[in-house]
């Protein structure tokens, strides 16, 4: 059929053309809007510029058709073969493309916002400068293809294989890449903020100065993979494999890498402020030194020696325990729960729970944090339900006032200013009087990220349950089993603890 037939039946008001064979046609800049072309043979066809927008395109064969600028909004090309095509500025927003093939198709500068391109075929196309915001990528093929600076923000590319695809530029914001394949990809440059890579495999693929902030990159496979410059601040690496990636001044302030393993890793220069040194496989490491600073501007430069740095990050948990010399039951549990739901209202520090190791005579509430400068502060805060809470908090406050921080100092105050408020709510009272658990004597432990123990308050009561004991000897019961005195561990002791806090800078040398 020529070209003026169809324009003919066309303005006529036919629309079912499906299956018809135009093989190098030339309908360059006509308007074809609501047309039915499926399953038509359209290759090397001219449709530059034309309007088939809404058109009905599934399973035609437009290979090397030339579409550049063509109107193809919200068009059906499920299934559809485009390969080689020229889409070059095309407006295909809005289009179903599922299962189409565009292997080295043209599409720079395309408008693809919103389309549902899943399970397509797009390997070695060219994408560069296009739209893909909100586009639907699901499993499709874009291995080797050219992203450079495209658009794809908030685009699901779940489980999509990018292998070797230059990315570099590209903005990613809040897209979905969960479990996708970006090996050796280019991402330099990349703006990923937000983006959920769980999962993802990014072995050797290259990330430097990218923007990774707030990126969820859980489980991401990331071995060999350069990260140099790149931002990843407040980022989730839980148990990604980073073993020998480049970090080298990397932005990691706030990240939260437990379980990841950087075995091999190289580390100098990188920002580490606020972030947590547990839970990691670091043997092999390269780190000549780190950024301590809280903004990251290298006021607080530390240069290690290599078993510094072994040290730096082989450290434990540090942890607030509670010992209660009881048992606890349902109705101890529940009260518990309320109190510290009470406390967790008004200091938002503590609303993580506690660890609860409950045996048949003894109790062990266990508070696990990242930063030890919370320690005394969290241990004041927590003991606040028991009986035991004045003489462990007065402990505390002359323990601090060993302590020559002012950060802990600061810290300890404004605990202490929440703990007046949370003292006068009467649901608070109500719920620890009621307690009897809250009667009991108590141990408080804290443990430093040196393993370092520092014992707080052992009450003297504490273990000893032999009723009478002291009426056969003939003294009175408060000779032996006493209240509650202020009882400070040796001053050594506190320095040896305080050492352990201070790690870093006793392994450390300050670059001025």
């Amino acid at each position: 059929m020529e070209p003026q037939e169809i324009i003919k039946r066309y303005a006529a008001g036919v629309r079912d053309f499906a299956g018809i064979k135009l093989s190098e046609v030339n309908l360059s800049q006509v308007n074809l809007s609501g047309i039915n072309l499926s399953g038509a043979d359209l290759s090397i066809a001219n449709l530059s510029g034309t309007n088939l927008s809404a058109a009905n395109l599934s399973h035609a064969k437009l290979n090397v058709a030339k579409l550049n600028s063509a109107h193809l909004s919200g068009a059906n090309l499920n299934g559809a073969d485009l390969n080689v095509a020229n889409l070059i500025r095309a407006d295909l927003s809005g289009a179903q493309l599922m299962q189409a093939a565009l292997i080295r198709a043209e599409l720079m500068r395309a408008e693809l916002s919103g389309a549902n391109l899943a399970q397509g075929n797009l390997n070695g196309a060219n994408l560069r400068e296009a739209k893909l915001r909100q586009a639907n990528l699901v499993s499709a093929n874009i291995s080797e293809a050219d992203m450079r600076g495209t658009s794809l923000v908030a685009a699901n590319l779940e489980q999509a294989n990018l292998r070797e695809t230059n990315l570099s530029d590209a903005d990613l914001t809040g897209a979905n890449l969960r479990n996708a394949e970006l090996r050796q990809a280019d991402l330099s440059h990349a703006k990923l903020i937000g983006a959920d890579l769980s999962g993802a495999n990014l072995r050797w693929a290259d990330l430097s100065d990218a923007n990774l902030k707030g990126a969820d990159l859980s489980g991401a496979k990331l071995s060999g993979a350069n990260l140099r410059g790149a931002d990843l601040s407040h980022a989730n690496l839980i148990d990604a494999s980073l073993v020998y990636a480049d970090l080298t001044q990397c932005n990691l302030i706030g990240v939260d890498w437990t379980g990841s393993d950087i075995s091999g890793a190289t580390l100098t220069g990188a920002k580490l402020y606020a972030v947590s040194r547990f839970g990691l496989k670091t043997e092999g490491i390269t780190c000549e030194w780190v950024d301590l600073s809280p903004n990251g501007d290298r006021t607080q430069i530390f240069r290690f020696t290599p078993e510094a740095s072994e040290n730096f990050f082989h450290q434990t948990l540090p942890t607030v325990e509670i010992l209660i010399d009881s048992g606890i039951d349902q109705d101890a549990h529940l009260a518990l729960a309320l109190a510290y739901h009470q406390i967790a209202h008004r200091y938002p520090d503590l609303i993580q729970p506690p660890s609860i190791d409950a045996g048949p005579r003894r109790t062990k509430l266990i508070f696990r944090m990242t930063s030890e400068a919370k320690l005394f502060s969290t241990s004041y805060v927590a003991i606040l339900p028991f009986k035991d809470a004045a003489v462990t908090q007065e402990n505390l406050v002359h323990l601090v006032q060993m302590i020559e921080s002012e950060d802990i100092r600061n810290v300890l105050n404004q605990a202490m200013e929440k703990v007046k408020e949370i003292k006068t709510s009467p649901t608070f009272s109500r719920i620890v009087q009621r307690g009897k658990f809250f009667q009991a004597p108590t141990q408080t432990i804290l443990t430093n990220s040196g393993n370092r123990t520092l014992d707080v308050h052992h009450h003297p009561n504490f273990g000893k349950r032999l009723v009478n004991l002291t009426a056969g000897i003939g003294l009175p019961p408060s000779s032996l089993i006493g209240g509650p005195s202020l009882n400070l561990p040796p001053v050594s002791i506190v320095v040896n603890f305080i050492k352990g806090l201070n790690s870093v800078a006793s392994d450390a040398t300050k670059i001025q």
